[in-house]
C-alpha cells in the first residue's frame, strides 16, 4: 500500500442499515485497520438491485444517478455484500447506455468498487485481520458474491489466519434460496432450496454459520430457527474484525 492512505467510500446497503448495523461498524473496523480512510456518504441510497431485477429500470437508473454522485472522488468504493457489489459494478453502468458523460462516470465507479473482504485480501494485501476465533465455521458462497465479485477463497484464507476451523459444506456454492424477489416471486421453491441448504449446513456440525451477504443470512438464520438447529449465525466481517463476542447471532428478522 502506499503511504497515502486509500480514501475509501463505504456503501452500506439497505439491509445493513436497517437489520444489521454491526456489519457496517465491523467492515469499518477492518478497513482503518488496513490503513484506509473511510467515510460514509450520508447520501447514498439503494444499489437498485429490487428495481433493475423486477424490470423497473426507471427507478433503477434514479437510484443510480445518486449513487453515482454520492460516490465521486473516493479512491474505491467497498461493500458488505456481493450482491449490491455486484449490482454497482456489472449492472450499474448499464442504466447509462443513451448518456456517454454519465456512463463513464459509472464506469470508473465500477472499476474501483469491490466486495470487502475481496477489496482486503486483493487490493490491500491484508492476510491477517488480527482476530481471534477458535470456533468451528461453515462458509456459505453467495451467488453473486462468487460469481460476479469472484470471492472464494478470500474469506476462507482471512478466517483460518484468524484459528478457525473451516468445515465445508457439500455443497457451500448453492444457492439459498433468497435471491432478493426470488423469495417473494416463487416461495415454494425458495423454502425448499433453503430448506436443503440448512441441512447441508447442519451436518457439517459447525458451530458457526458465514457468509458475506445479509439477505443469504437472514434467510437461513430465519429456517435454521424454525427448524430449531442450534447453529449461530454471523456475517463474515464481525468474525474477522473480532466483534462476535459482543454481537447476538443474527436472527430472522433484526438481528
Amino acid at each position: 500500500m502506499s503511504e497515502k492512505a486509500l480514501r475509501v467510500g463505504l456503501f452500506v446497503t439497505c439491509l445493513v442499515d436497517l437489520h444489521r448495523p454491526s456489519i457496517g461498524f465491523a467492515a469499518i473496523r477492518l478497513l482503518e485497520r488496513a490503513g484506509c480512510t473511510v467515510e460514509v456518504p450520508r447520501t447514498q441510497t439503494c444499489c437498485g438491485h429490487p428495481a433493475y431485477n423486477t424490470g423497473d429500470r426507471a427507478t433503477a437508473r434514479d437510484l443510480a444517478l445518486a449513487i453515482v454522485d454520492a460516490f465521486s472522488g473516493y479512491d474505491y468504493v467497498v461493500v458488505p455484500s456481493g450482491s449490491c457489489a455486484g449490482m454497482l459494478k456489472h449492472h450499474l453502468p448499464h442504466l447509462f447506455e443513451d448518456d456517454p458523460n454519465l456512463r463513464a462516470k459509472a464506469d470508473s465507479m465500477a472499476e474501483r468498487t469491490f466486495e470487502l473482504v475481496s477489496f482486503l485480501t486483493d487490493v490491500v494485501n491484508v492476510r491477517d485481520t488480527g482476530a481471534a476465533f477458535n470456533g468451528t465455521v461453515t462458509y456459505h458462497d453467495s451467488c453473486s458474491g462468487l460469481r460476479e465479485m469472484g470471492v472464494k477463497q478470500q474469506p476462507r484464507a482471512l478466517l483460518r489466519a484468524a484459528g478457525a476451523t473451516l468445515l465445508e459444506m457439500k455443497e457451500p456454492e448453492i444457492c439459498c434460496g433468497f435471491g432478493g424477489t426470488f423469495c417473494v416471486k416463487y416461495p415454494d421453491i425458495s423454502v425448499r432450496m433453503v430448506s436443503d441448504k440448512v441441512e447441508d449446513v447442519a451436518a457439517t456440525g459447525a458451530e458457526t454459520l458465514l457468509a458475506g451477504d445479509l439477505g443469504c443470512l437472514l434467510n437461513m438464520a430465519g429456517r435454521l430457527q424454525r427448524q430449531g438447529k442450534a447453529v449461530h449465525v454471523r456475517h463474515v466481517a464481525e468474525v474477522l474484525a473480532g466483534m462476535e463476542a459482543m454481537l447476538p447471532p443474527i436472527r430472522e428478522g433484526r438481528g
